[in-house]
């Protein structure tokens, strides 16, 4: 789980201002958590206290309170203000940005698809909301429990149609900001798949020069399941994040230990 929260606090200043090239230091002094992290520490939590089928708006609505200004789409502004609005048909990647925990809770790849689906579902359950989630909670799973990526891509491309031929190098050049799951989960899969280890592939996401926090949440998370994240990065992240975050992490860590 660091694996995202990492990423999206490497490219949170980048969303603004991006950038075309991985040439930029890891970590700047005004790096720091968004709303991927907190979403994403929201669902860890939930599955904590509640395990499967957990009450996964209530949990976003909680965070929300917590942390009202992290940088929340609009939609989900409205939806997280009013108890009694249910999901929006967002295809946003915020299905997908807050989903990676769900894959470190459960040994079996259909029980992460299903619970992926219910994470996504209570805000985001147009079928590519619902998709963008359910396919990185897969690949995820299927990272950390050893697959290679041939395997990873094969299945992806397999179960949920997305195009991954194409390498970040091929989509940089006329890639820009894009908050739908369809614009960003495929570019997030092609930085993870062609990546060399979990700096290249979170460097790579923010190059892209689109969401950036967002992708390399995503691209941070299937990297950090599949080769670990470095001690000095895991240092950092900790850094930039609240004794509330972090005990969450902990005691998600403590109950799932792939996740640590």
């Amino acid at each position: 789980m660091i694996g995202a929260i990492a990423g999206d606090i490497i490219g949170s200043i980048y969303e603004h201002y991006p950038t075309k090239s991985k040439e930029f230091p890891l970590f700047d002094a005004s790096c720091q958590f968004t709303d991927d992290t907190v979403l994403t520490v929201a669902v860890a939590d939930t599955l904590l206290d509640d395990g499967a089928g957990g009450d996964y708006a209530a949990g976003f609505r909680r965070y929300y309170r917590l942390y009202p200004d992290a940088g929340y789409g609009g939609a989900f502004h409205i939806w997280a203000r009013s108890a009694s609005r249910g999901p929006y048909n967002s295809f946003g990647n915020g299905s997908a940005m807050r989903v990676g925990p769900v894959a470190f809770a459960f040994d079996d790849l259909n029980e992460v698809r299903s619970e992926a689906r219910r994470s996504a579902e209570v805000t985001h359950n147009h079928p590519e909301g619902v998709k963008g989630a359910e396919a990185t909670a897969s690949a995820v799973f299927l990272a950390r429990t050893g697959q290679p990526r041939n395997k990873i891509r094969t299945y992806i491309e397999r179960e949920f149609g997305y195009d991954l031929s194409r390498t970040p190098d091929e989509i940089r050049p006329n890639y820009s900001f894009d908050v739908t799951c369809q614009g960003t989960v495929p570019a997030a899969f092609a930085c993870f798949l062609n990546a060399q280890d979990y700096e290249d592939a979170v460097r790579t996401a923010i190059s892209l020069g689109g969401d950036s926090d967002t992708l390399a949440c995503i691209a941070g998370g299937m990297a950090g399941a599949f080769w670990g994240v470095p001690d000095w990065i895991r240092a950092e992240a900790d850094k930039r994040l609240d004794d509330h975050l972090k005990a969450v992490i902990a005691r998600f860590a403590a109950r799932f230990p792939s996740a640590a």
